[in-house]
């Protein structure tokens, strides 16, 4: 599928559904980037339905529980939890999802919704990955494969059937990445070593473009490997909306460009959201059709013509193989994952 303004502006202008409602009596629910924005909208809906834990996961502690805070007087909310995470650390990532083993938490629904725009100058994690890579791509994934575990054995022992959501966009549609990154034979070290990274990658949005085409790449991916597991994976567009992800981004006629977007068009970050549940608790009727989906207006919408093609899909392939070999350093446990979760 190719992008469409005319179908971009039919989805942003329509009148957006309410959420689906759902009784999450004694469920837990994780928000990854719940502090602001349409994380935060998210986490207050879910908080609305009676979670039997509602894990806020926050980079700062400060922001956090002020976020918590006014979900709970919004909401009336009593099993809130905010468990700090930093995606542009690997030990913060690793942490986190340690926490989830140590205290034997149940896991039936994750959003991966933390992500940043890119700055216009190479910026280095302390794990030697430029920061927008790490942060919307490496960790996101990290911090899910060592979740699908405890997602499955919630499914098994719960009799439930968990769900990964990963916040992606509708700009995968906008981007084609470089033949230099195509072509090469360690692709996620072309696309997010420091060292590595070139100026093109950088003009305009294109890198932030580039890590949400990733982001629909990986979930299509895991979703082929966990053929036969009790866990959904799908990837969701929140849509245009007003988000704090843009503030102070933008200068000058960018600057003016982006506010004229936002008066005639954005959705409000609560309206963005709403695309957020529909992708956790949505489309009951049919749920198989979510398994890898890229979820759009609260349907199932077919990605973008290069995720599709036989190019996409042996890149893809690609992809998955070269990020598994980058991961297993960062923790061993990833390899023990794939032996017993993944079909080849």
């Amino acid at each position: 599928m190719k992008f469409s303004l005319w179908k971009f502006l039919h989805d942003q202008l329509s009148a957006t559904p309410p959420v689906p409602r759902e009784d999450l009596s004694g469920k837990t629910v994780a928000v990854i980037g719940a502090n602001g924005g349409i994380g935060f909208e998210a986490a207050k809906h879910f908080a609305e339905m009676n979670p039997g834990k509602l894990i806020l996961g926050c980079r700062d502690k400060k922001r956090g529980e002020a976020a918590l805070e006014s979900i709970k007087q919004a909401t009336g909310l009593k099993t809130g939890e905010v468990w700090l995470i930093d995606l542009k650390s690997f030990d913060s990532v690793n942490a986190f999802a340690e926490r989830f083993e140590k205290e034997d938490e149940r896991l039936d629904i994750l959003v991966a919704n933390a992500a940043i725009l890119a700055s216009l100058t190479v910026q280095t994690t302390s794990d030697g990955w430029e920061e927008t890579f790490q942060v919307n791509n490496m960790s996101t994934n990290l911090l899910s494969l060592l979740l699908v575990p405890r997602m499955v054995q919630t499914a098994k022992k719960y009799n439930t059937l968990p769900r990964l959501v990963v916040v992606a966009s509708e700009v995968h549609y906008l981007t084609n990445l470089s033949k230099r990154v195509v072509d090469a034979k360690k692709p996620w070290e072309a696309l997010g070593k420091a060292e590595l990274c070139v100026p093109a990658d950088f003009k305009g949005e294109k890198r932030y473009f580039d890590t949400k085409l990733l982001n629909v790449f990986f979930v299509r991916a895991l979703n082929e490997r966990l053929k036969g597991q009790p866990l959904i994976v799908n990837s969701v567009n929140p849509g245009f909306c007003l988000s704090n992800i843009r503030t102070n981004k933008y200068s000058g006629l960018r600057a003016l460009l982006d506010k004229v977007m936002e008066a005639l068009v954005a959705r409000t970050a609560e309206q963005g959201s709403r695309q957020l549940l529909w992708a956790a608790l949505g489309g009951k009727d049919d749920e198989d059709k979510l398994r890898g989906a890229y979820v759009n207006a609260m349907a199932v919408n077919e990605p973008s013509d290069f995720v599709i093609s036989d190019e996409g899909k042996a890149f893809q392939d690609k992809l998955w193989a070269d990020m598994m070999a980058e991961l297993y350093p960062v923790n061993p446990k990833i390899q023990a994952i794939e032996a017993a979760y993944f079909v080849a």
